[in-house]
């Protein structure tokens, strides 16, 4: 019986505030899809930075005729100096692998990247012989750069890092300006539910005053309202995560994965496991809103 006329209270409180109920939907649906997309472009970020900090790589350059400096002062690198080199690197904690590139195979890529009359001009002597060294943790770079840096017979030590680090604090600043955008939503989210559950709870202030002249407590008294707001909370959610699933879909697989085939794009599992967030956020949102407003404004 109980449970009946709890139902009746959310359908007619639906009912009676339609327009402002589908105003909260709106609402939610807004700032839970920019936490949607929030969370998707911290899912792409970390795709990517594990996908090519996997291929980052230290490049050692060492010194060839051409090269000056204080590390090629005795003129293209020897012998001793390489194994020195060598040696350093694959001593090194941090050093996963070593792979030696000598000048004709530097030229043989040079070539391959530059097929024009850029390449005639160039002879392998020109080029400078090279470890790249593969690291166990890209993360840590700073330990293998310096204990090679300064050796004899190295020209320069280029980490691949150094040309990824702007795109990611590309990145970053677009996740932080989601989550200041999605901030500013959830406040308006709350404002308007706490507008709507207040305007409701006035509606019906003579409903419940009788309720609690009966003897019906105060949960029972603001059920139905959680209740109604909840539901709005679920379809708001519902509609964010329909337009992250959209925006997958579409926008990353339907047109950036087939103009940039080089880059690491989001899989579906970590776009469906955003769905769970935004489901429980939305709820948790409207829920708790809607109960902290009726503690204030349900006097009866």
């Amino acid at each position: 019986m109980r449970f009946q006329y709890v139902f009746s209270e959310v359908v007619t409180g639906l009912r009676r505030n339609l327009t402002m109920t589908l105003a909260v939907v709106i609402t939610v649906a807004i700032s839970m899809g920019f936490l949607g997309t929030g969370l998707l472009l911290r899912a792409q970020a970390e795709t990517m930075k594990d996908y090519w900090y996997d291929k980052i790589e230290i490049s050692v350059f060492m010194c060839n005729a051409f090269d000056k400096g204080a590390g090629c002062a005795g003129g293209q690198v020897t012998d001793e100096q390489k194994a020195k080199i060598e040696q350093t690197l694959t001593s090194h904690p941090e050093v996963q692998s070593v792979f030696y590139e000598s000048q004709d195979e530097a030229y043989q890529h040079f070539r391959e990247q530059f097929q024009n009359s850029i390449a005639d001009t160039i002879t392998p002597d020109q080029l400078q012989e090279a470890y790249r060294v593969q690291l166990g943790n890209p993360e840590e770079f700073e330990g293998v750069v310096s204990a090679v840096a300064g050796l004899p017979g190295v020209h320069q030590v280029v980490d691949q890092r150094e040309l990824l680090e702007p795109f990611f604090d590309v990145i970053n600043g677009l996740q932080w300006a989601a989550a200041a955008v999605t901030a500013i939503m959830v406040v308006a989210a709350v404002l308007l539910i706490a507008n709507t559950i207040r305007l409701a709870a006035f509606s019906r202030r003579r409903e419940t005053g009788i309720m609690r002249l009966v003897g019906a407590s105060n949960f029972y008294i603001q059920l139905p309202f959680i209740l109604e707001a909840a539901i709005a909370g679920v379809t708001g959610a519902v509609l964010a995560a329909a337009g992250v699933v959209l925006v997958k879909a579409l926008f990353i697989d339907g047109r950036l994965a087939k103009v940039l085939e080089f880059v690491a794009w989001v899989d579906w599992n970590d776009t469906l496991e955003i769905v769970p967030w935004l489901m429980v956020s939305g709820v948790l949102l409207t829920a708790v809103a809607a109960f902290l407003t009726l503690r204030r404004y349900l006097r009866v």
